[in-house]
């Protein structure tokens, strides 16, 4: 991979430990510079892009990958409220679900989802995933700046 790629700054919405350690390790073992920040649920997830409390000095990421099926507000739920917000709205989301419901994918695009992956369970198909979604939002589209 070339050293001049764009580093962004990536937000996993992820409550599944197993989930979590996937991704990190598709990140490592892709050999990507993204910064990745997790947080394990919807509520959680909005005060970090909101910059409240204890995130108050979190970075505003390029991109977020949410799953759909989280504790206290679901990925939804989320996706709505992001969507409604004007300082939250332009953030590109993919969401990274194990839910194939074709009334989940029809809800999240109604939502304003960019995409809608599900999650393979194989270990090396779901690095290939988490690296096409890094190759297509890092070396394909054109991010809004920060």
């Amino acid at each position: 991979m070339p050293n001049d790629r764009k580093i962004i700054d990536v937000l996993l919405v992820e409550d599944d430990p197993g989930d979590v350690l996937m991704t990190r390790e598709a990140f490592e073992d892709n050999k990507l510079n993204n910064r990745l920040a997790v947080v394990p649920d919807g509520v959680t997830a909005m005060e970090f892009l909101r910059k409240e409390g204890e995130f108050v000095d979190a970075p505003t990421p390029d991109l977020i990958l949410l799953d759909l099926n989280l504790p206290r507000m679901d990925g939804r739920e989320v996706l709505a409220a992001l969507k409604a917000d004007a300082d939250l709205r332009s953030i590109p989301v993919v969401v990274l679900t194990t839910s194939e419901a074709e009334e989940d994918v029809v809800r999240s695009y109604a939502l304003h989802a960019n995409a809608y992956v599900t999650k393979p369970v194989d270990f090396d198909a779901f690095i290939n995933v988490v690296r096409q979604i890094d190759d297509f939002f890092v070396e394909v589209v054109r991010l809004p700046a920060r």
